[in-house]
């Protein structure tokens, strides 16, 4: 007789994050994730109460893994403030190139049973903030963060759904609207440091 698969924390949320890449939000089930296991879909709830408690377990990887990667752009960018944003708009949109379900997952309306670790969206976050902080100052590092993930968020998931219809190259549209974003943020930093 076959031993059975041990699931384990990191194993449960590697399957997850590959159900949902391949089948997509809607086909993120217990079964499924069961199947790609090797497991039947009772062993699962040792590990997670429910449905819900899937999607979140989910989440809150992709968004630490967001948060790891983004850390990692602040770090390698240096000191100079529009360097840094321009570097985690990079690593967003890639990540979101990536795993476009994962980042749909994120970004999108979840059951309130399925919220994520406030711990998980603060480390997603923390990078970015940081890096609207030195182009802004303290004061209004949120509010720019905020206007940065808005126009990054909107234009990748246009980007994904292949929205943009129009002609023309969507690399240059992404490169001359962060610049604006990134002039826009910083002028207003330089004109409150005066």
């Amino acid at each position: 007789m076959p031993t059975p698969t041990r699931i384990t924390p990191d194993s449960l949320r590697a399957a997850a994050r590959t159900v949902l890449e391949r089948d997509g939000r809607d086909g993120l089930t217990m079964q499924a994730v069961a199947t790609a296991l090797g497991v039947r879909a009772p062993s699962l709830y040792k590990h997670v109460r429910d449905r819900d408690d899937l999607v979140r377990v989910v989440v809150d990887d992709v968004s630490r893994e967001l948060g790891d990667r983004l850390d990692v752009a602040l770090a390698d960018a240096g000191a100079d403030a529009a360097t840094a944003v321009r570097a985690l708009a990079e690593v967003a949109r890639r990540f979101a190139h990536e795993h476009p379900q994962g980042y749909a997952l994120v970004f999108g309306p979840l059951p309130g049973s399925a919220s994520p670790d406030r711990a998980a969206l603060d480390h997603g976050a923390a990078a970015l903030l940081e890096a609207a902080r030195r182009l802004v100052g303290e004061e209004h590092a949120l509010k720019a963060a905020r206007t940065l993930t808005a126009w990054m968020h909107g234009f990748t998931s246009m980007e994904l759904v292949g929205a943009f219809r129009l002609g023309g190259e969507v690399d240059a549209a992404w490169s001359y609207g962060l610049e604006r974003i990134v002039a826009g943020l910083a002028a207003d930093g330089r004109g409150r440091a005066g």
